[in-house]
């Protein structure tokens, strides 16, 4: 098992993905094109592919030039009927490479955050095993408007398409599953000026919120992870 692995963003790493994918004995190929490593030219080589998260916005093509191969190479993904997982920016270019209209701004959340499985979430593979009511990490300002052939699996009050499947395998999750409570307190400290710019409180937070939600958190994020990576 042969995973591409694209980071869009510094300390952005795969996390519980990563948990399940060595678990399942798979080899990884880790391409940081945001620093000027080449993309596959297809998904020829490849098993799967997942595409991580960023500080970016999807639309960043000026400034993420590699931005529409990287959505060209999905869809060559997807044709060939190869698992991709997008997470948070990372499903916000899988809506875009199938047609969905990406939104800049006001889906603000930071922190856990509840999201609600939808009635087709029941009968996916990934998610259904999943409580239809969960904690999970979020960090993000923007949001999308499904693809038209896309199955909508998950959402809240703040983003409506949390979650969706394009085709068999191809999913998006604009939560931060793979973020369990080592990721999340690693980005607190890494991050730490920037999340202090606009959450000034969550230093003195996130001891509590971690106790509160980590667990059932990490749980439903490491089921997902295991899920994910069954079906390639």
């Amino acid at each position: 098992m042969r995973v591409l692995v694209v980071q869009n963003y510094d300390n952005t790493g795969l996390g519980q993905v990563g948990a399940a994918l060595a678990e399942a004995g798979a080899d990884l190929d880790l391409r940081l094109p945001y620093k000027g490593d080449p993309l596959p030219d297809d998904a020829a080589g490849h098993d799967a592919m997942v595409v991580l998260g960023g500080g970016q916005n999807a639309l960043a093509d000026d400034d993420y030039p590699y931005f529409p191969a990287l959505l060209e190479l999905t869809r060559d993904f997807a044709d060939k009927d190869r698992a991709v997982l997008g997470i948070c920016l990372g499903s916000q270019l899988v809506a875009r490479a199938f047609g969905g209209e990406n939104r800049i701004g006001g889906a603000n959340e930071f922190g856990w955050r509840g999201v609600s499985l939808t009635p087709d979430a029941k009968a996916d593979p990934v998610l259904g095993a999943l409580p239809e009511k969960f904690p999970i990490f979020q960090w993000h300002d923007d949001t999308f408007v499904l693809p038209e052939n896309a199955v909508r699996l998950a959402g809240n009050d703040v983003a409506e398409n949390q979650a969706f499947r394009v085709g068999r395998a191809v999913y998006g999750f604009q939560f931060h599953f793979e973020a369990d409570r080592p990721m999340v307190q690693d980005w607190s400290t890494s991050f730490a000026p920037t999340i202090a710019a606009r959450h000034p409180d969550w230093a003195g937070k996130l001891d509590g919120e971690m106790a509160r939600n980590g667990p059932d958190a990490d749980a439903a994020g490491l089921a997902i992870a295991r899920a994910w990576v069954a079906t390639i």
